[in-house]
């Protein structure tokens, strides 16, 4: 039987923490940027979290367990 091959296109939106959880970036902040206060878009900056029921999804993409 052979391995599962990592889905690419997710390893460069998708970090896996020290505790297994998977962190992404925040949707938002690629453009009409003039209209978002400066508040809005300091904490777009900060990294979300996948939520649980997606979570089992993303890592079995990833190849993680």
């Amino acid at each position: 039987m052979t391995k599962m091959k990592t889905k690419k296109a997710l390893v460069g939106r998708f970090k896996v923490t020290g505790t297994g959880k998977l962190l992404r970036s925040r949707p938002g902040r690629r453009h009409i940027l003039t209209k978002k206060s400066a508040k809005r878009k300091r904490n777009l900056r900060q990294p979300g979290l996948v939520s649980e029921t997606q979570l089992k999804m993303y890592k079995g993409l990833l190849g993680v367990s």
